[in-house]
């Protein structure tokens, strides 16, 4: 698969089937793709928590905020939540600030998933006292992103943005996710 192929296949999935395990191994080698992304100063602060068994999963699902512009919807619904998540720490030990680190690394990860046929969404809202006492995070890591990660379970398609300017997601009535994209002389403010 090519880059953008692999690009436009890896979206923000939040449905999933959640008896799809995804193995520890698995984890692994999507975070060895993190470990060779780029790194501010190559400082590398970043850590990473992983999870896969029901047990840590359901403490870690209640503290997570799923789909923000979907108002009446309250997330995936039992046997459609995720099988694993990969938490993204910063270790203030290496450094306090970690610039878009976290950011570079979740792409890595979701773009590593898509290429073996599973699915994610980076989480940024994230109750981060209570998943920090809930799994028994240290205090020095930064609870930076969390990733959501299992076998897509909903069709999710890209779309321009319409003459109306709205750039919301949403879902149609047969359930449909779409993600409307700006076009592309929107976004190039000089062109050669």
């Amino acid at each position: 698969m090519n880059m953008k192929d692999l690009i436009h296949k890896s979206r923000s999935y939040r449905r999933f089937d959640e008896d799809h395990t995804i193995p520890g191994e698995t984890l692994r080698s999507l975070v060895e793709l993190a470990q060779y992304s780029p790194s501010g100063m190559n400082m590398q602060p970043l850590k990473f928590w992983l999870s896969n068994t029901s047990a840590m999963n359901n403490l870690i699902f209640p503290l997570l905020g799923w789909a923000g512009a979907l108002k009446d919807w309250g997330g995936p619904a039992p046997g459609e939540r995720p099988s694993a998540y990969v938490l993204i720490l910063g270790d203030t030990r290496i450094r306090e600030s970690f610039g878009v680190d976290h950011g570079i690394a979740a792409q890595s990860i979701l773009l590593g998933a898509a290429e073996v046929g599973l699915g994610g969404c980076m989480i940024g809202s994230v109750k981060r006292d209570e998943i920090r006492e809930a799994l028994g995070i240290p205090e020095h890591f930064q609870i930076l992103l969390v990733i959501a990660l299992g076998k897509p379970a909903e069709k999710v398609v890209t779309e321009l943005v319409g003459e109306d300017g709205v750039i919301t997601y949403y879902r149609d009535e047969n359930d449909v996710h779409h993600v409307p994209k700006r076009r592309l002389e929107e976004l190039i403010v000089h062109d050669v």
